[in-house]
């Protein structure tokens, strides 16, 4: 049985890596160049796909966190940080994406955050969405 989705997000690309992306509704429009591209330094305020994911991620991320903290009836700040690494795949000699999850609680006893961090790794639909198809590290940093 097909579950019903809550809400659909919608982003069309056009020119690939190096062409741009707009949402369906069009809050999001951005030019799209690899870093390090001569295109990137036509327009320094492109973005790339490893951004937008890394955006997405944390968010979601974070998200997830406060949500766990609240089950547990625990308040603090928290922020998360994903570095998306793009790598070169040996397997196929194409390419592949890491991630690093850096979390910083402000208010919370290290062990807590470690603790919430993992439950919302588990619950997190990004973390999900990655599991045994990406390298996902997390970090709680101080």
């Amino acid at each position: 049985m097909t579950q019903q989705p809550l809400f659909t997000s919608s982003a069309t690309a056009v020119g690939g890596r190096q062409g741009r992306v707009e949402s369906s509704d069009g809050n999001i429009k951005f030019d799209l160049a690899m870093p390090g591209s001569p295109r990137a330094k036509e327009l320094p305020n492109a973005t790339n796909p490893e951004q937008l994911f890394a955006a997405g991620y944390s968010a979601c991320f974070d998200g997830a966190l406060q949500h766990m903290a609240r089950k547990a009836h625990i308040k603090f700040e928290s922020q998360v940080t994903a570095n998306v690494s793009f790598l070169k795949d040996e397997d196929d000699q194409g390419y592949k994406i890491a991630v690093t999850l850096q979390i910083k609680g402000t208010g919370i006893e290290k062990e807590k955050l470690e603790d919430l961090v993992h439950k919302a790794h588990e619950f997190c639909p990004y973390s999900k969405a990655t599991r045994g198809n990406i390298e996902v590290t997390l970090e709680v940093i101080e």
